[in-house]
């Protein structure tokens, strides 16, 4: 691999917005002779040790027949088996990094992080320090001298979010927390929501986007919205209108799946880009005039936000230890919030202004 190829995939793999577990459904066969269910995954599933399915099936992450086992379970013909896998390759050992962390909330089970722009989530190939996990490695060091490299290679990171959104991410501190973690993200019970400032006025107040997605035929490091069957995976996102400022809405954005890029990709689908989105089309004038005057004011609003415009404002899940449900909201930063009062203020001097 070549220098221009390893930056690709640094850039590619750092700014990724997905939930990092896939679920994987298994049905045994009718002529299948009792075994044990570790020795029978190992054999299943494709790279993947005995220690690995193991620690999954004690942690609650494998279910037969909807109930949770012991590795010395022996399946039997017929029986459906889930598997709630780890997408993630093994990588390189996490080194801890001091930093501040914008710390949300706290408990024995799982940590809430309010993330800035600017910071990549985790490390990835020729991108391996100062990320957020490098932050948490630390801050978790502190508090337990036992954690080491090994013992938390990813510190229960279940989900990401782009490098330039900012916003809430959870991660959990015990096995027992990422499997239950897995599955409500997997199961679409966890609750995502996100404010963006996108380009033009959507003809509906609310609505619902369908469309798989995957990567770019032609662009690896680009994502595409395909229809269902064609290609990636399904996607569903849940679209509704807060404000209007007639070249630009604020909308608020419900997902369903976590889909990499899911927002920025389906609002371009739907020919609504993202405010300031390079990747994706929308830091250049969308919808507007031609006059200098306007081209100047978007000039300026990209300069006041110069990152795509996107909040993960909301996140809310069933807790694992307790059961009860947890809710929490961050307030917008200070680049959207600067950049929505210019175009409010935009609209107001729009309409003041005589004909």
């Amino acid at each position: 691999m070549n220098k221009r190829d390893v930056e690709a995939l640094a850039e590619e793999t750092a700014d990724q917005s997905e939930e990092l577990y896939e679920r994987l459904n298994i049905r045994v066969d009718n002529g299948q002779e009792p075994m044990r269910i570790d020795k029978f995954l190992v054999q299943r599933i494709e790279q993947a040790s005995r220690t690995k399915i193991q620690k999954a099936i004690e942690t609650g992450r494998v279910l037969v027949n909807g109930k949770q086992v012991q590795p010395n379970h022996k399946i039997r013909p017929r029986d459906e088996i889930v598997f709630y896998s780890d997408k993630e390759k093994p990588g390189e050992e996490i080194t801890p990094e001091k930093m501040d962390l914008n710390l949300f909330y706290e408990d024995e089970e799982v940590m809430i992080i309010n993330k800035p722009v600017g910071l990549v989530v985790h490390p990835a190939s020729g991108n391996y320090h100062g990320t957020l996990v490098n932050g948490v490695a630390y801050y978790l060091q502190q508090q337990n001298a036992s954690i080491n490299e090994e013992t938390l290679p990813r510190f229960g990171l279940v989900h990401r979010i782009d490098k330039n959104t900012s916003g809430l991410l959870v991660l959990a501190k015990t096995e027992r927390a990422v499997a239950s973690l897995a599955k409500q993200f997997f199961n679409h019970t966890v609750k995502r929501r996100y404010l963006a400032l996108v380009w033009g006025d959507l003809a509906s107040d609310s609505g619902t986007i369908l469309a798989h997605i995957g990567r770019h035929q032609r662009f690896r490091k680009l994502f595409d919205a395909y229809p269902e069957g064609e290609h990636g995976k399904e996607a569903i996102t849940h679209y509704q209108v807060l404000e209007r400022f007639g070249y630009t809405t604020l909308v608020q954005c419900i997902l369903e799946t976590g889909r990499t890029h899911q927002i920025r990709v389906h609002m371009q689908h739907i020919g609504h880009p993202l405010f300031n989105d390079e990747t994706y089309g929308g830091d250049k004038i969308v919808k507007g005039t031609v006059f200098s005057k306007y081209k100047q004011f978007v000039e300026n609003c990209f300069a006041i936000c110069s990152r795509h415009a996107l909040h993960a404002k909301t996140i809310g899940f069933i807790h694992p230890g307790t059961g009860k449900e947890l809710l929490f909201e961050s307030e917008l930063p200070q680049d959207m919030l600067a950049l929505i009062e210019k175009w409010r203020n935009y609209v107001l001097s729009k309409t003041s202004s005589p004909d």
